[in-house]
């Protein structure tokens, strides 16, 4: 006789089935919006190395980053009773990039920004560098060119067909005097690991003239290096998981301060934000709400903030009642004299 009460096969399946669903649906199912939040506020001295610089620092220079997450639903119910989430169309930042395009594009305006504050470091402590440029960066592998099983995007390439590529121009020499079609043999670099493909060569088409020319249908991007005269001076940056070129200004200051005598940190915790050029002018960022909340979170006495950020990083800076100071900087400049005035402390 069957038992009163106890769920069927049935029953239980359908029971699993549901939860199943639930949980897809609210933690997996993708949606088409990001969330923004505050990141982190970390100290740069970790991540450079200056060759006989001045390391003695009673203070710190330190980077603010905002935190970006692809929101699922519970994601999605959580920001949106935050103060300090933002929410944010996929669309409206990532374009018409894939995640791995958009990953790769900032890590190469990373890169850069890592290369002009060096150039805008030595050109404020007065040393002489050359330009050099160090290897090619794939940013992105449209799939029309059909080379898309090849090539990932952030991968290095480093050489065809056994001859070293650092730069387009070297590129387009050695695919010049080749015929589409032809295969050529690439060595990448991907995610550490050496990776040798053979590959087609594609008709690309010159967007001015119209004429087309092989090549292995990828977009690409020269990374350069900044090379002191005296390799005394050389500046290496450590491997970080950080993208973007915000941290232009906070870096700069940073080698800056080990390429010369004394402290500029005077004791000091320092957080900022702001693009850098080589010229040292200081550029306005995007975030600068969520890293005002980093940057106090990390216990920041001062904070160099974009003029044009100014007053967004202000009112957020009274909302969450810090005691941080804010300055406005238009240029390197304005930073290190304001430092070179603080007094140092004990």
């Amino acid at each position: 006789m069957k038992e009163h009460g106890k769920p069927n096969g049935l029953r239980v399946l359908l029971y699993f089935l549901l939860v199943a669903v639930m949980v897809y649906v609210v933690v997996y199912m993708p949606t088409p919006y990001l969330i923004y939040q505050p990141g982190s506020a970390e100290e740069i001295k970790p991540m450079i190395t200056v060759e006989n610089g001045d390391t003695q620092e009673k203070g710190s220079f330190m980077l603010t980053t905002v935190s970006a997450s692809y929101a699922n639903i519970a994601l999605l119910a959580y920001s949106a009773f935050n103060a300090d989430s933002e929410i944010v169309q996929k669309e409206k930042r990532l374009g018409d990039q894939t995640r791995e395009e958009y990953a790769a594009t900032q890590v190469f305006y990373m890169n850069s920004s890592q290369s002009l504050a060096v150039e805008a470091a030595y050109h404020a402590a007065g040393i002489d560098y050359n330009i050099v440029s160090d290897y090619i960066f794939v940013l992105s592998v449209p799939d029309k060119s059909g080379n898309s099983s090849y090539f990932r995007p952030g991968d290095r390439l480093i050489s065809v067909n056994g001859e070293s590529t650092t730069d387009n121009t070297r590129l387009a020499e050695l695919l010049g005097s080749l015929e589409v079609g032809e295969k050529v043999e690439v060595k990448l670099e991907r995610a550490g690991k050496d990776v040798t493909e053979t590959v087609p060569l594609v008709a690309i088409t010159d967007n001015k003239t119209g004429a087309t020319r092989p090549g292995l249908g990828v977009m690409i991007a020269t990374m350069q290096k900044i090379q002191p005269e005296n390799s005394d001076h050389e500046v290496t940056f450590a491997a970080t998981n950080i993208g973007g070129p915000s941290a232009g200004l906070m870096f700069t200051m940073e080698i800056y301060n080990q390429l010369t005598p004394g402290d500029l940190s005077k004791g000091y915790r320092t957080a900022g934000t702001g693009t850098i050029t080589k010229d040292g002018i200081v550029g306005p960022i995007g975030g600068i709400v969520h890293k005002i909340v980093a940057a106090d979170r990390e216990r920041a006495e001062l904070f160099f903030v974009p003029r044009k950020n100014y007053d967004d990083a202000q009112a957020k800076a009274e909302s969450i009642g810090t005691d941080m100071k804010l300055i406005p900087v238009d240029k390197l400049q304005d930073a290190i004299d304001y430092m070179t005035g603080l007094p140092s402390k004990s």
